[in-house]
Order: C-alpha cells, then sequence, then structure tokens
C-alpha cells in the first residue's frame, strides 16, 4: 500500500503514498470537519491505523497513552467518517477531513478537542495563564459513553 521513500522528487512531487513515520513509527494527523472546517482534534496514526482508515473509510488513530490501535467512535459511537484524505508535501502529517456522528469528537465531551484559547500577550506576573473557554455545553456526557472505562489521557 505504501511505496517505499526514495528520493526528495518522488516524495514531494510524486504520485506515490510514501508516508513518513517518526522513531516511534508514528505520523501527526490533523482533523476537521468537513462541512465548517472547524479544528476537532489531533492525533497520531500507526501504519495499522493508517491502512485502516484508508481501508474502511472511518479514522482510526494510535492512543499514546494506551499503546493500543484506536477506532474512533468505537466507544462513543461518535464515528468520524473520512470525506477526505490528505497528505503533506513532504509526506509526514496526514490532514483528515471528516463527517462526524453525534456531532463531538472529544472525550471530554466537547465537540472539539480545542475549546479553549490562550491569552497572547505578556503576563503581568508570573502566575498561571487562565484559558478562556470557546464551547460552554458539553456534546455528550463523558461518565454515561465511558462509565468506569480509563481515561484516555495521562497526566
Amino acid at each position: 500500500m505504501f511505496a517505499t521513500r526514495d528520493s526528495i522528487e518522488q516524495v514531494e512531487e510524486g504520485n506515490e503514498l510514501a508516508p513518513k513515520f517518526d522513531e516511534n513509527g508514528l505520523i501527526p494527523v490533523v482533523t476537521t470537519d468537513m462541512a465548517s472546517g472547524e479544528l476537532l482534534m489531533m492525533g497520531y496514526m500507526n501504519e495499522e491505523a493508517f491502512k485502516k482508515t484508508i481501508e474502511i473509510g472511518e479514522a482510526h488513530y494510535w492512543s499514546r497513552s494506551r499503546q493500543c490501535l484506536w477506532h474512533k467512535g468505537a466507544t462513543s459511537g461518535l464515528v468520524q467518517k473520512v470525506i477526505e484524505m490528505r497528505i503533506d508535501d513532504d509526506q509526514d502529517t496526514v490532514w483528515l477531513r471528516v463527517d462526524v456522528a453525534g456531532g463531538a469528537s472529544c472525550h471530554v465531551g466537547y465537540r472539539s478537542c480545542f475549546y479553549r484559547s490562550i491569552p497572547i500577550g505578556k503576563p503581568q506576573d508570573n502566575s498561571p495563564l487562565t484559558l478562556k473557554y470557546h464551547e460552554s455545553d458539553k456534546v455528550f456526557d463523558p461518565e454515561e459513553v465511558y462509565g468506569d472505562a480509563p481515561n484516555p489521557t495521562k497526566l
């Protein structure tokens, strides 16, 4: 399915898919809503997740915290149907444009994983910055959906 990376010209100007996975065997993936263009999440794929996403047409990722393949929405029902899949010029980043069943992509319950912004400008003191919320209502209740399942993030 993937070509070997033989030359810069082949990777940047050719028509063969030759993804570059990092030293951990991962490639970053940016996922946006197909209709609105809204940034939903950023994750990673290993070779298996990349191939499954292509073959099935639903987003699969590699969970770095759980060290396992992750079919997005398998537990929550919030499946990301891939409408378009792109790769950048040097084939080391993937962009998924998806339609999300249920309207949310964040395991915390918000629509987007990017539901807060960071203030710009020099802080007045050394206290922690205060994040600004851009989503006030959750699309779903994570406790109802995931129950006692382990939290996918590590502190």
